[in-house]
């Protein structure tokens, strides 16, 4: 819940009423503090009735929502979190040419604790996603 409730402050939107609804109709479980889906099949219905679009535009705020208040925080995990939103929304999930840098940086910043944990695999594929952000000729204008 903890979670969420980050969500709700940094996206300004209410959150756990509609999952406390989702659990009442038996869409959800919640044990403990934590929901999870009923049934796979269920997340993935719910997924896949989001039109490709609209599940890059929420993985993408989501993501951005998120990373500042990582920085802020100094939350590893939350970083974590908060970039692999963003490349869940990938490249084409970019509002504005300014974020492909922001985007870049922050998979450069996740891979780095990436191989302070010593995770090698996943560092690369933080760095190889984050060339992904930027544009061709970024190397030019920067």
């Amino acid at each position: 819940i903890a979670f969420v409730k980050t969500l709700e402050r940094v996206l300004h939107k209410q959150l756990l009423t509609n999952l406390d609804i989702a659990a009442e109709e038996g869409l959800l479980d919640k044990k403990d503090g934590l929901y999870q889906f009923s049934h796979d099949r269920i997340q993935e219905a719910a997924y896949n009735m989001m039109t490709l679009h609209y599940r890059r535009l929420f993985h993408f705020s989501y993501g951005m929502a998120l990373a500042p208040l990582a920085a802020e925080e100094g939350d590893d995990s939350l970083l974590l979190t908060a970039v692999n939103q963003l490349n869940l929304a990938g490249p084409e999930g970019v509002h504005e040419s300014s974020q492909n840098v922001i985007v870049a940086d922050l998979n450069l910043q996740a891979g780095k604790k990436a191989m302070e944990m010593s995770d090698f695999v996943v560092a690369y594929s933080y760095f190889d996603k984050g060339i992904t952000f930027l544009r061709k000729k970024h190397w030019e204008e920067h």
